[in-house]
């Protein structure tokens, strides 16, 4: 009898990762909106226990890139790092660069600080995560990107070696723990609030979910084990969490802040760390099942960052044709409707442009090399 290689799951948590992230960050551009209407009490009070549900986002998206990159790079020995950089480039930093060109010059409203006002502060607001509220975290995760060999030097060196697994692991969260202590003592509550506000989109301040995404591949056997015998458990942290990082935003009172909600806080690491392990059993679940839903996250996860880059502009423009209206005449079904509408937007512009592009490309490399 023949033997045959076995299939690989269509989707792997890297992807059911990166989809959940996208799907849900979509809806915290909106909830700020909301705010500026003066909702009710109860409708902040809402829109504050919601942008906490999906304050997991950026964390859950680095775990997720970085597993499955380490899963397809990382014994391919013969991958150089100026092939691996050439397909991020025109994967990430290409897509990265169009929308922050949209964001400077079409929609300059959006930019967060300070405005650009000659040739270097438009670069400046280029580069640092300026020209839109959520390309913060562009340049966050392409230093990610850039800084692969690191995470593939790390992996290599642990192999399938238990005990230098828990070395690093031990190390990364000794290296968060204080991290998360000089951000809360200088920064979020300290005396450079204002000046050192770059500091949150430096790669260490998510450097324990790079860490921990790279060695949740190389121990698959060990992870997948524990999340599959331990997720209620993982549940009930989760939902202990949620409860501490509700009544730590809360605790400030109103009206709501939703910049007393960061990631960088002891409560929502480890809230992040459970939403991740929840997202892992899942995929696990329904992988082990062949359900046909793989291929959609597996499809759709492969256009989340393109829909991730376009989702502001889209809600942007909702919100000033009729979103602001029906959000103030009623908040919950203006965010419902935005968030809907916005989701479908963004997946359907990712796919359009890459099917125009695809058609395109081949014409304007035969004409060039005519």
């Amino acid at each position: 009898m023949s033997k045959t290689k076995p299939l690989e799951p269509v989707a792997d948590i890297g992807d059911y990762l990166k989809l959940g992230a996208c799907t849900a960050v979509m809806s915290q551009p909106i909830m700020s909106y909301a705010l500026t209407t003066n909702p009710s009490i109860g409708a902040q009070t809402g829109i504050g226990v919601m942008y906490n549900l999906v304050k997991y986002t950026a964390p859950a998206f680095i775990f997720g890139i970085l597993y499955t990159t380490t899963r397809t790079t990382i014994n391919n020995y013969e991958l150089t790092y100026g092939q691996y950089l050439k397909n991020m480039w025109h994967a990430l930093f290409v897509p990265t660069i169009w929308w922050t060109f949209i964001y400077l010059l079409v929609m300059p409203q959006m930019q967060q600080v300070n405005r650009y006002h000659n040739l270097g502060s438009f670069i400046w607001h280029f580069v640092n995560g300026n020209a839109a509220p959520h390309l913060w975290y562009n340049t966050m995760m392409l230093q990610f990107i850039i800084l692969m060999p690191l995470f593939w030097a790390i992996g290599r060196w642990c192999g399938q070696h238990t005990k230098r697994g828990i070395i690093i692991a031990c190390t990364t969260i000794a290296i968060a723990a204080l991290w998360l202590w000089f951000y809360d003592t200088q920064v979020f509550t300290g005396p450079h609030v204002r000046d050192w506000y770059l500091f949150d989109r430096l790669f260490i301040s998510f450097f324990i979910y790079g860490v921990f995404g790279m060695l949740a591949w190389q121990y698959r056997s060990h992870f997948n084990s524990f999340i599959m015998k331990w997720w209620p458990a993982i549940a009930v942290i989760f939902i202990a969490t949620f409860w501490w990082t509700n009544h730590e935003l809360f605790s400030y009172g109103f009206p709501i802040n939703l910049g007393n909600a960061p990631y960088y806080k002891p409560s929502m690491t480890l809230y992040d760390l459970a939403a991740i392990g929840l997202f892992s059993a899942l995929c696990l679940y329904q992988v082990k099942a062949q359900l046909p839903f793989t291929n959609f996250v597996h499809k759709f996860a492969g256009f989340a960052y393109k829909a991730y880059l376009s989702n502001v502009f889209w809600s942007e423009c909702l919100w000033l044709l009729f979103g602001r209206n029906l959000t103030s005449a009623n908040a919950w079904v203006g965010i419902l409707l935005l968030y809907v509408l916005t989701w479908c937007i963004s997946f359907a512009s990712a796919f359009g442009l890459h099917a125009i592009w695809s058609r395109i490309k081949p014409m304007i490399i035969k004409s060039a090399t005519a």
